[in-house]
C-alpha cells in the first residue's frame, strides 16, 4: 500500500526509494542546478515531492537510459522547454475554444430572437 505523500523526505529515504547511495544523491544535487532540496539548520537535505519527481527523471535518464550527466542536463532543459511550450499552446487553444463557444452561443441567441 502506498503511503501518503510527505512534505519532506530525508536523503536516506530518497536513496532507498531509488536504490542508490546517499553520496550519489548528493552528487546529483551538485551536478543538477535545478535540483535544489531544502536544507535545515544543520545543513541536512530535505527533499520535496517535486525534488523526488525530478530525481526520478534524472535516475531514468542516467541509470536506465544511459545518458551522461551533461546529456541528462540537456535533456531535462529540453523537456522543461517543451512542457512550457505545451502549456502555452494549451492556453491559446482554451482561449480559441472559449471564443468559439461564445460565438456559437451568440449565434443561437440571435436565431431565437428572430
Amino acid at each position: 500500500m502506498e503511503q501518503a505523500e510527505k512534505r519532506y523526505y530525508t536523503i536516506g529515504e530518497v536513496a532507498d526509494q531509488f536504490g542508490v547511495s546517499k553520496s550519489l544523491i548528493r552528487f546529483w544535487d551538485q551536478e543538477f542546478e535545478m535540483l535544489r532540496p531544502h536544507k535545515n539548520s544543520k545543513g541536512e537535505r530535505r527533499f520535496t515531492p517535486e525534488n523526488i519527481r525530478l530525481l526520478k527523471q534524472i535516475h531514468g535518464l542516467v541509470k536506465e537510459r544511459g545518458f551522461t550527466l551533461k546529456g541528462a542536463q540537456q535533456e531535462l532543459y529540453r523537456i522543461r522547454a517543451w512542457e512550457s511550450e505545451k502549456e502555452s499552446v494549451v492556453a491559446e487553444l482554451r482561449e480559441v475554444r472559449e471564443f468559439l463557444v461564445n460565438l456559437v452561443e451568440g449565434t443561437e441567441e440571435n436565431q431565437e430572437e428572430v
